[in-house]
């Protein structure tokens, strides 16, 4: 991305110039091309790891230790500060004050720096209790347990890198700078990549270097986005500002959204402690599929939440209630487009895919398939998790943080009810593939999430459905069933996955698979009357 001509500088530094503002389409592709690199460095990265260091033992420590922070990550960085941060950031951009914008920015920095330095230092302290509070099935496996509370010593610190690289990809994103924010992931990818190669032999435990590659990440990304917001004029001076008003404001909105922006995440951690009382290698059999579940979300989902958060926002702030419901009904639109048809090609090919990204080194055929079980109940969450992506923005751009919460805390306890009631009985029958009803729990609890938000904004009238759904759902269902039928043909024609010999060959049958199913699945859309101009906003 080249650096904008400070010349050039609008009334406001945090204003999008007409430019950079663009189409919502183009805004996503251009964030989704960004993920889609993060994506393919992702596959590279869970191939090496499921490869060198397979499932149990070490590596299923590193995998508490790293969803740990990363669940608070969600919380203080890309999820609960990101929506109450950028609609207050827009709010104070539409007044064209740029002492009050700086100022804002550099209090807020400084109150995010303070608080998250604190979380760290407790998360540090007592890395053994929290070892035992998300994996309460390791209790009579001391080593495995300190092993963890090792591994989150070394990626708590984490949490403020990557908080404080959040806070800088809000005020870019905001500005409508979607490219370099979204390259960030990349970057983590390769310095995990290196961490495996490099780090992981030269210690007694190789999964610890990991852990440490997991904080060499944090770093990095923060670096490079620093640097992009002194050439905006905006880079923050750490001022703590807890009485600042705008901080305060941002404050009391994220209080709500705490809990109701990470509730995947919360949702993971629950299924993470039921698994740990399960078979040996649940805890990883349910992290390697969820790492395939993000691919979508994050190519897709993410990108539609991050484009149209500032866009609502903006929309909101000027009034525009036409606006407004146009751009989330176009979110909407888009979030099954894509969601409706990757969770059916998940559950469709979860064995081919698990195979070809896992299937070597370490990770057994028996693996590969405890993998696919949990992969396939998870896809049927992918289009409520997508839709969600863009509901849940259109309640934080209004400020309004309350109602997500609410439906975040039947969303969990949905999910706990589903996943004790669903589990216990495979667990006690000693079925294999019990881990598959946690799984299935997250989806149906991500169903509700989607369905409370929906009803909410049907109900309070901020959202009105635009003409055509009849139509776009009957074309999205007519290419939804012609690719699911060449992508079973080519299933059966290929055979079982797992007896295709080598890495390249399984690869090659797979992208040929998809290929054609994404091909078909276009194809039928376009023979149904779809056309680019009904993508764009």
């Amino acid at each position: 991305m080249s650096a904008p001509d400070p010349s050039a500088a609008a009334p406001s530094p945090g204003e999008p110039s007409r430019g950079r503002r663009g189409g919502l389409l183009r805004s996503t592709a251009v964030f989704s091309a960004m993920t889609l690199l993060s994506r393919i460095a992702g596959f590279a990265r869970d191939m090496l790891q499921a490869t060198l260091f397979g499932t149990g033992g070490a590596m299923s420590a590193f995998i508490v230790a790293y969803r740990v922070p990363n669940f608070l990550r969600r919380v203080f960085a890309e999820g609960s500060m990101a929506m109450a941060f950028v609609p207050v950031l827009n709010e104070i951009r539409e007044r064209d004050d740029r002492a009050a914008l700086k100022s804002f920015i550099d209090h807020m920095a400084g109150a995010l720096c303070a608080v998250v330095l604190v979380v760290c230092a407790i998360g540090m302290l007592a890395a053994p209790l929290i070892a035992r509070l998300f994996a309460p099935g390791w209790a009579d496996q001391p080593e495995l347990l300190q092993q963890t509370a090792q591994m989150l010593r070394i990626t708590f610190p984490y949490l403020l890198f990557i908080s404080m690289m959040s806070l800088a990809a809000s005020i870019l994103n905001s500005t409508g700078r979607f490219g370099l924010p979204a390259f960030t992931p990349v970057l983590h990818n390769l310095t995990m990549i290196a961490a495996m190669l490099w780090l992981a032999p030269r210690f007694e435990v190789p999964p610890v270097g990991l852990a440490w590659g997991v904080l060499a990440a944090g770093v990095l990304q923060l670096a490079l986005l620093w640097p992009s917001l002194g050439r905006l004029g905006l880079r923050p001076r750490l001022r703590p500002g807890f009485g600042h008003p705008e901080v305060r404001k941002v404050g009391r909105l994220m209080l709500p959204t705490l809990f109701s922006s990470s509730v995947a995440q919360v949702n993971l951690i629950v299924g993470t402690a039921f698994a740990s009382v399960l078979a040996a290698g649940s805890v990883d059999w349910l992290y390697y599929s969820d790492r395939l579940i993000e691919f979508p979300l994050g190519l897709f989902g993410v990108a539609l939440g991050t484009v149209i958060l500032p866009h609502l926002s903006r929309r909101h702030a000027a009034e525009d209630a036409a606006g407004y419901n146009g751009a989330l009904d176009w979110g909407l639109r888009m979030a099954l487009l894509a969601g409706v048809p990757a969770g059916l090609g998940l559950l469709l090919l979860a064995e081919p895919i698990t195979a070809t990204v896992y299937n070597y080194g370490q990770f057994s055929a028996f693996d590969t398939r405890m993998a696919a079980v949990s992969l396939s109940a998870m896809s049927l969450g992918v289009p409520a998790f997508m839709l969600t992506k863009v509901l849940a923005p259109a309640f934080y751009a209004r400020q309004d943080t309350r109602t997500p919460m609410r439906a975040a805390i039947w969303t969990v306890v949905a999910n706990i009810v589903l996943t004790a009631a669903i589990t216990t009985p495979l667990w006690l029958g000693r079925v294999d593939g019990a881990h598959g009803g946690i799984a299935l729990a997250t989806a149906l609890a991500g169903g509700l999430n989607a369905l409370l938000l929906w009803r909410s904004l049907r109900r309070s009238g901020l959202y009105r459905p635009e003409p055509g759904w009849g139509g776009f759902l009957l074309r999205l269902v007519a290419a939804c069933v012609a690719m699911a039928v060449v992508v079973l043909v080519l299933r059966h024609g290929i055979g079982a996955w797992t007896a295709i010999d080598g890495a390249v060959a399984r690869v090659g049958w797979l992208v040929l698979t998809i290929g054609a199913g994404a091909g078909c699945y276009g194809l039928v859309l376009v023979m149904l009357g779809l056309r680019p101009r009904h993508l764009r906003h």
